[in-house]
């Protein structure tokens, strides 16, 4: 039984295609967290058609990041609206922290909202080959946007398994800008996950394995 006193807090990292969307969607359903996917969120957020939706479309179609300031603010209003729901049993954070100073701030976050206890971040392990192999191919259905990742099952499907829709590849899935988000994920990613590494803190999961094996592995540490 996950206890609402002390929700969890739950970090999954990994390489682009590693599958750690998959795997937060998993555990949010079996435990009833919340789910906050900071690619999701920044997609969501282009969609307004501002200056900083436009911006955003541009700079992430080209396989790079967001900067700090946009992503903060998006993750913060979030966090203040899980704070505030009744029966709060934890929340996962898919992709991140990924700079310095999210990582900072984060954990400034678990102590504003009284969040220290049952902090647990995983790394999904993927070699850049996989990662690169899995972008290239994995597709997403025009529809409703469900995410098709290229691995077990998944390469069968014809169309969307949730509404039927065609699956078309994802705009920023080719090939220039998949080869960025693995560099930066090298070069900014890596060193926050040595910092929970050196913290004790991080759960290493082998992210090559199937997507039933992987969760069952993650299962482990969330009890």
């Amino acid at each position: 039984m996950i206890p609402s006193k002390n929700p969890f807090s739950i970090i999954i990292y990994g390489r682009p295609g590693s599958g750690k969307g998959t795997q937060a969607k998993l555990l949010a359903r079996k435990f009833k967290f919340e789910h906050f996917s900071s690619g999701e969120a920044l997609r969501n957020r282009q969609k307004v058609g501002d200056f900083t939706g436009r911006k955003l479309a541009e700079i992430l179609n080209k396989g790079k990041w967001a900067p700090e300031c946009i992503i903060i603010k998006i993750w913060m209003d979030k966090l203040e609206e899980f704070k505030q729901k009744r029966n709060f049993r934890g929340w996962i954070y898919d992709g991140g922290p990924r700079l310095t100073l999210e990582t900072e701030l984060l954990n400034k976050t678990f102590e504003w909202h009284e969040w220290q206890k049952n902090i647990k971040v995983f790394l999904i392990d993927i070699s850049e080959k996989t990662a690169y192999n899995r972008l290239t191919k994995r597709r997403q259905c025009k529809k409703c946007g469900e995410l098709i990742p290229w691995i077990g099952k998944f390469k069968l499907f014809q169309k969307c398994p949730k509404c039927g829709g065609e699956l078309i590849r994802r705009i920023d899935d080719n090939p220039e800008a998949i080869k960025e988000r693995l560099a930066q994920f090298k070069k900014y990613t890596i060193p926050q996950i040595n910092y929970f590494k050196k913290q004790r803190k991080l759960i290493k999961i082998n992210g090559e394995q199937p997507i039933e094996d992987v969760f069952k592995d993650i299962l482990k540490h969330v009890q």
